[in-house]
């Protein structure tokens, strides 16, 4: 392996990659939930003295139901623009079975999606070097810490 490039546990890697792309399911498919300003009074317990905080209610509501849909499709531009750097058979598998639907197994990708179809130890090899792709790309955005990742050094006592 290039020595420029970090060894990246295989486990490690695929489970905060799947993280990543769960997170982008549930932003493509669960809407967004608008949140609204209260008008009626409630009444707290009001301690004596300047607390020197002032609140604006509707102005940070309204900041929240701009900004979180902006981030919201933000992360998506972000894994989709990552995805896109990939080699066909990669964005194929990627797309087919993490960015879409939740119900999809590998064994329908690698059967029935990928052209032609090819085995399951294939199709394991594409998914660990698309993973280590991705996992590169998302630790440069800064979604991912690679450090994390690494595999750990293994003892040479012999």
């Amino acid at each position: 392996m290039n020595p420029f490039l970090p060894e990246l546990d295989r486990r490690k890697t695929q489970s905060a990659v799947e993280a990543i792309f769960e997170k982008y399911r549930i932003y493509k498919t669960i809407t967004f939930e608008v949140r609204e300003a209260s008008f009626t009074a409630s009444y707290t317990e009001r301690f004596h003295g300047p607390t020197n905080v002032t609140s604006d209610q509707t102005a940070s509501v309204a900041i929240y139901n701009v900004d979180m849909p902006a981030a919201r499709k933000q992360y998506c531009e972000i894994i989709e623009s990552i995805v896109e750097r990939l080699g066909e058979r990669e964005q194929t598998l990627i797309r087919e079975r993490y960015m879409k639907q939740d119900d999809v197994f590998d064994y329908k990708v690698y059967n029935h999606i990928l052209e032609p179809p090819v085995s399951k130890d294939t199709y394991t090899k594409i998914r660990t070097r698309a993973f280590y792709k991705l996992a590169l790309a998302l630790a440069d955005r800064g979604l991912l810490k690679l450090q994390e990742l690494e595999k750990a050094a293994k003892s040479k006592m012999n």
